[in-house]
């Protein structure tokens, strides 16, 4: 079994470096994921997530790896997603203070309201699409 370690960060309050690791069988597996997941990491700074809201932290993320990542069709829908679904409900809330509470509200009610009724889903539950 190998194991390859990164540093994220510094912790502010002890200022002791903050490291993550990532595991695998074959040390070409892990020299992958550990590429990966300092690719992931950058310019997220984990550290400081009693800094962010819900919101900023989205924006963030959505800035940092879902453009660079992902396909133009897809980020725009993940930004729609972002804009119109989760910022409203729960964007306001720092990240240190998000409770699954939180999240299972947000989801019953993504759940009760989510569709827009079109013609074609009268028939159907509300869902989350």
């Amino acid at each position: 079994r190998w194991e390859g370690r990164y540093t994220i960060g510094r912790d502010p309050k002890t200022g002791k470096a903050v490291i993550k690791n990532v595991l695998g069988r074959t040390q070409a597996e892990v020299k992958e994921k550990l590429k990966r997941a300092i690719d992931e990491n950058r310019g997220l700074d984990v550290i400081k997530s009693g800094e962010y809201t819900v919101g900023k932290w989205l924006d963030l993320w959505y800035e940092s790896y879902a453009k660079v990542k992902m396909r133009p069709s897809s980020y725009l829908t993940y930004r729609g997603y972002i804009d119109n679904h989760i910022k409203p409900y729960i964007g306001n809330i720092s990240l240190s203070k998000l409770t699954t509470l939180d999240l299972q509200t947000l989801y019953k009610k993504l759940l009760t309201e989510g569709r827009v009724d079109r013609i074609e889903a009268k028939k159907q539950p509300k869902g989350l699409s």
